[in-house]
């Protein structure tokens, strides 16, 4: 599996584009990084790649999944994946079903989906929070529970939006390296958007500086 970039950009209906073309390729199980100041279009660039650009935008050059171009594709076709800075849980929800929502609904009878939600929860070191909600559990057990929903999901790519940004230093550490592993293990591309160089550090892909664009749509 891989995500390719070809001379990829948005650009807005005044005809501007957001940031410079971007050419990247993020083979299976790297996690890649872009960088770039704060409004340079880092989250734009994520949206583009999952298809959740609003009307105001078009999207210029190519994005490749997997030998597949889904440039243009709808959402549910392209299968990628995404995490936010929150973890987005459902509150009246139990943790368990907040896991179950990211199974395909295809997946299995109600006891094998009962099954692949408890793997997952002992992936995350979260055995036993099968009845929790997520206002009982800390900033952490919360971002891994919406990771471990992301991947129940069998995404082909992932896209990260800053997910460490509201963990303390250490908790940011623990997480980022239980994501890398989990993406590495299951040989899925990701792409992080990050502000922090300790995250590009520690990822194995290529890093993308993102620079702002042009006045004129290219």
């Amino acid at each position: 599996m891989s995500l390719e970039l070809s001379k990829f950009s948005v650009i807005s209906h005044q005809g501007h584009t957001i940031f410079t073309p971007v050419d990247l390729v993020i083979a299976k199980g790297e996690v890649a990084c872009v960088m770039g100041p704060s409004g340079v279009g880092k989250s734009t660039l994520l949206n583009a790649i999952g298809g959740h650009l609003g009307s105001d935008f078009r999207v210029a050059g190519k994005l490749v999944l997997n030998a597949q171009e889904v440039t243009h594709m709808r959402v549910a076709e392209r299968h990628i994946g995404i995490l936010f800075q929150d973890p987005l849980l459902f509150p009246h929800l139990t943790v368990g079903d907040n896991l179950a929502f990211g199974l395909k609904a295809k997946v299995g009878d109600a006891k094998q989906r009962r099954i692949l939600v408890e793997q997952a929860l002992d992936q995350a070191q979260l055995t036993d929070f099968y009845h929790r909600h997520p206002q009982t559990l800390s900033g952490g057990q919360q971002s891994r529970v919406a990771l471990m929903r992301a991947l129940l999901a069998q995404p082909q790519a992932l896209l990260l939006d800053e997910p460490f940004s509201k963990l303390d230093l250490d908790l940011r550490h623990t997480m980022r390296e239980f994501l890398f592993d989990q993406a590495r293990l299951r040989l899925i591309p990701v792409l992080l958007a990050t502000h922090e160089p300790a995250d590009a550090h520690a990822a194995n892909g290529p890093l993308v500086i993102l620079k702002p664009g042009s006045s004129h749509a290219l």
